[in-house]
């Protein structure tokens, strides 16, 4: 019997073929998959990899898996894409083995989460894609969980920090903050790959906590408290960088946008306001719209505002924050 992974395939293939799915159509996600058929994860990103290998779907960043702009008629099983419809690093060439590299196995990985979601990465989807066996990653990443950190740690090192950089403690700590902010916007997988509790030992992350520290030299402060300011500017970047994550993963996974998701729940808010329990937010609720980087602005201005009292005056008695240096 054929594996149902593979029959699937089949229905989302015949339905490509026949243009019930056109290009450009968005297919269900691997959870969406995993729902609607009652199969396991594993299971259903097999079925995306078939109609991927066969040339039907791609990943678009932004959509997730959608039907190929190329997809013009029947094609033969085992047809894959070409290099400009595919949005990952190329295959090596001349012996995928002889040129398999650790960096080119975490650049596959970092742009396959990138389309597709950290949930998409695993060992094997990451060989499938060099076109090798899973074992062979493994004489250069131990496991799931260090390939996620040396994914982090890669495109960490994308970011370049000036030396010494602008003048003034403020404005080094708005820079660093505002190109973490970027890099996670451009992968939206990196807050779930850092741990605060549990760090990775991973150098270019060890940089950026370097960098915070030297921006805070001269303040009378001691390494504890600068320490403390490098994981709270940190944090406030990542939680932030995990909303926007969440909206997009949402959308991706339901096809509903934002505003579309509000215009649905909008005679729920009529019922709550028209209550009289909320004046306040029933004043400011039509003029306030979700915007994750305005909040993340005002988010870091006032978190500056604050340790600019922390410098310039000092500790009420009995805080914790009376450990500066004299």
């Amino acid at each position: 019997m054929e594996p149902l992974y593979r029959r699937i395939a089949g229905e989302f293939a015949a339905r490509i073929r026949s243009g019930d799915l056109r290009p450009g159509d968005r297919i269900p996600s691997i959870r969406q998959i995993a729902d609607r058929w009652n199969v396991a994860i594993a299971t259903a990103t097999k079925v995306l990899a078939v109609l991927r290998d066969e040339g039907l779907v791609e990943a678009k960043v932004g959509s997730g898996t959608v039907v190929s702009a190329s997809t013009n008629g029947p094609r033969r099983p085992g047809r894959a894409h070409t290099s400009a419809s595919r949005p990952y690093p190329p295959r090596p060439a001349g012996g995928a083995k002889q040129a398999l590299s650790r960096e080119h196995v975490l650049r596959t990985a970092v742009a396959i989460a990138d389309v597709e979601g950290a949930g998409a990465v695993s060992m094997r989807r990451v060989a499938a894609e060099l076109g090798v066996g899973a074992m062979s990653l493994y004489r250069h990443i131990a496991n799931k969980d260090d390939l996620m950190t040396e994914m982090a740690d890669l495109v960490f090192g994308e970011l370049e920090l000036p030396e010494p950089g602008p003048d003034g403690w403020r404005a080094k700590l708005e820079l660093i903050a505002r190109r973490q902010w970027g890099l996670c916007r451009r992968h939206l997988w990196l807050p779930r790959a850092v741990s605060f509790t549990r760090p990775s030992l991973a150098p270019n992350m060890m940089v950026h906590t370097e960098w915070t520290l030297r921006a805070l030299d001269g303040l009378g402060l001691s390494l504890r408290t600068r320490m403390q300011e490098a994981l709270a500017l940190h944090s406030l970047v990542i939680n932030a960088a995990l909303s926007t994550a969440d909206e997009v993963e949402a959308e991706q996974e339901t096809g509903v946008s934002l505003a579309r998701w509000l215009h649905a729940q909008r005679a729920r808010i009529d019922e709550l306001f028209a209550s009289g329990r909320f004046p306040l937010l029933a004043q400011v609720h039509e003029q306030v719209v979700p915007d994750i980087d305005e909040l993340f602005d005002y988010s870091l201005a006032r978190h500056l505002d604050g340790f600019a009292v922390l410098v310039d005056e000092p500790p009420s008695a009995g805080s914790w924050l009376t450990d500066r240096d004299n």
